[in-house]
């Protein structure tokens, strides 16, 4: 016998078991456990246990466990396609948020494919065929993998993949291994190289659905093959599969490129190229109140405004450091007669050149400035989508420069400014997320800067952070490469997370620049520089604002806020009066005076999430009356003019972004 402790809710159980015992055996025939955990290492359940062996179970609902199944999910979904398309080539099956994709060199995939599919997946999950992991060398990896190019292409880079394609679940630096999917009756279904773990049999993969099929370059190059990347999702049960469908379908809904066709916000003509959207008026319309709103805030902050180019000499980018770090996200140098430049890329380095510009005071600190900067980012059209991921972006930067002794106020004020900012746009469900430098990983040698510094401005950030009360999760080497960084992680509407605001500590800057200011004993020091963006990308904040509200601003925010709508054509000129009212109090009014019926306005513009309808007929005209109607279909009726015009204009003066409603309120006398 050997002696094992299984570790399970914090209770540790020894149990004394037979030599060759495997994790199936300790668990039984627990489908809620789909992989082990020892010395911290996550196994397939069929790995035998050693004597001595401390195991914990790794729970199918957990993340860790979502992960194994969908993993194995893309394994299946693979098997599936090759059973209906020979000739199709693996590439990539990696898990992601929520469900997993598999990449295949093979013709384009219809709807109905997926459904031929899918068909295919459920044969061979009630086939309850196991996964069974077996270690390979290079040349017989390479040998059974003959047939597959992008397979041979992964074996020989094995030790130099990136979990940032996906590769790593395929191959790491150490041994090869594959998974061959076994029948019942011992034979051999169908093998993927792969690193594993799995879950012990497919009959493990109880709530899988195809969601769609994509372009993809291999392995994300856009100078390599084209293939076709198929998507799915999995769950630890059926009702969880069915609670994410829901979801789904309502995100669909909230679409901001579906909106901003259907609302007139937004287009991405294609002349112009992808991901630079062009904005219609309405759109225009609730930029300018974002920007408007955010510039006051600034100045009554403490900035100042400042205006800088969009594009630069390249050296300006070597004195910052985004040449070389960054330099993967910058369009291609200009040529002006040898002298290179470059898109402006970040706003920063010129807020520099503006510090250095004079000598500065101790008693000049701390100096705010910001501007509503566009820069540019030479994005992989692949991940481009609307208005979330574009390639010229506008900014509500700033950067504060502060003594090292002002630095923990100036992050507090910034932190304070940007959930007085998230709050006052309805996202009000937050937390803060901690990115720091990768102490030993990969991406070591990309971070500048001291230890002591970065240990300095990284407790600042954290101690901030756990003053507001708000949770805080690390991101160990997410932090940029001159310093940590704090951002929100704010949930919209139907709770999606989404990256907002960032505030950055900077101590590298200061010294490329030779940022100085006088000291009080009237030695020369180096101010510390935060960076701070409250809106992050105004295109980004706009397309998660049009998703978080469906498209129905609130009243506030919306582009057009009231249309009059008359009961026939005979009180268009009634409207029009209160319609002209409206707008003299700075009201968005509109009259619909166009030859369609008014039932026909009502639903266009019940569809065009205007907030306020006003209706009115013979009644109201003879009374000097409306009569509203609500976005929620509620409506009051024989309102005076005065009091609806003053209702709508509170309404719209309280930036409140609850929806105005009849429901509950007495009808007028």
């Amino acid at each position: 016998m050997i002696s094992v402790s299984l570790v399970n809710e914090g209770t540790t159980t020894p149990r004394e078991v037979e030599p060759g015992t495997d994790g199936l055996a300790l668990f039984g025939d627990d489908r809620s456990v789909v992989a082990m955990r020892r010395a911290g290492v996550t196994l397939d359940l069929a790995t035998p246990l050693e004597d001595g062996d401390v195991v914990e179970p790794v729970l199918a609902a957990s993340p860790e466990g979502l992960s194994i199944i969908r993993h194995s999910a893309a394994h299946v979904t693979a098997q599936a396609l090759q059973q209906v398309f020979p000739e199709a080539k693996l590439g990539i099956g990696p898990p992601i948020t929520d469900g997993f994709y598999y990449d295949f060199r093979v013709a384009p995939l219809t709807p109905e494919d997926l459904k031929t599919i899918e068909r295919g997946m459920a044969r061979i999950i009630k086939e309850r065929q196991r996964f069974v992991r077996r270690v390979v060398t290079d040349d017989e990896a390479r040998a059974e993998e003959a047939a597959e190019p992008y397979k041979l292409e992964l074996i020989a880079d094995k030790g130099r993949v990136s979990a940032d394609d996906g590769a790593s679940v395929e191959v790491g630096s150490g041994e090869l291994t594959m998974y061959d999917n076994v029948r019942r009756d011992g034979s051999v279904a169908w093998k993927d190289l792969c690193r594993g773990p799995h879950v012990p049999h497919t009959g493990y993969i109880p709530a899988v659905a195809l969601t769609k099929t994509s372009a993809a370059y291999w392995r994300g190059d856009q100078r390599n093959d084209s293939l076709q990347r198929v998507y799915g999702t999995a769950w630890a049960t059926l009702d969880d599969l069915k609670a994410y469908q829901t979801r789904m379908a309502e995100a669909a809904r909230r679409d901001h490129r579906k909106l901003g066709t259907e609302l007139d916000l937004f287009s991405n003509p294609e002349e112009l190229g992808p991901g630079l959207p062009v904005l219609h008026p309405k759109g225009g319309t609730v930029r300018h109140l974002m920007e408007e709103y955010v510039y006051q805030a600034h100045i009554d902050a403490g900035f100042q405004y400042v205006c800088t180019p969009h594009i630069a000499r390249e050296s300006l980018y070597y004195t910052s450091g985004h040449l070389p770090y960054y330099g993967d996200f910058m369009f291609p140098a200009l040529d002006d007669d040898g002298d290179r430049y470059r898109l402006k890329a970040m706003n920063c380095p010129m807020h520099n050149l503006i510090y250095r510009s004079r000598q500065r005071s101790y008693r000049d600190l701390p100096l705010r400035f910001f501007e509503f900067g566009t820069v540019y980012r030479n994005e992989k059209s692949g991940v481009l989508q609307g208005l979330t991921r574009v390639r010229m972006i506008t900014q509500d930067d700033s950067h504060s420069y502060v003594t090292p002794e002002q630095a923990p106020d100036e992050v507090r004020h910034l932190l304070r400014f940007v959930l007085k900012l998230l709050r006052d746009f309805g996202l009000n469900d937050f937390y803060l997320e901690l990115s720091t430098r990768d102490e030993d990983g990969k991406k070591k040698d990309k971070f500048i800067g001291s230890d002591a510094d970065w240990a300095t401005a990284t407790a600042i950030l954290e101690q901030v952070a756990r003053e507001e009360g708000l949770e805080l999760v690390p991101d160990p080497g997410g932090a940029a490469y001159y310093g940590p960084k704090l951002s929100v992680q704010a949930k919209d509407a139907i709770g999606r997370t989404w990256q907002m605001s960032t505030i950055q500590y900077d101590f590298n800057m200061p010294t490329r620049f030779e940022l100085e200011y006088i000291a009080p004993d009237g030695s020369h020091q180096r101010p510390t520089m935060i960076h701070s963006a409250k809106f992050g990308s105004i295109e980004r904040f706009m397309g998660v604002l049009i998703e978080h509200y469906a498209g129905a601003f609130p009243a506030w925010l919306a582009p057009v806020q009231v249309v009059g709508i008359p009961v026939a054509d005979e009180f268009a000129d009634y409207l029009s009066e209160v319609v002209t009212r409206l707008k003299a109090r700075g009201i968005r009014a509109e009259l619909d005076d166009s030859e369609d019926r008014m039932q026909k306005k009502i639903r266009t513009h019940t569809k065009l999430k205007v907030p306020f309808l006003l209706i009115a007929g013979e009644t109201d005209r003879s009374a000097g009356t409306v009569s509203f109607r609500f976005r929620d279909g509620s409506q009051r009726n024989g309102v005076p003019v005065d009091e609806a015009i003053a209702a709508i204009v509170e309404t719209v003066a309280s930036r409140t972004n609850t929806d105005p409603s009849a429901a509950g309120e007495a009808e007028p006398a």
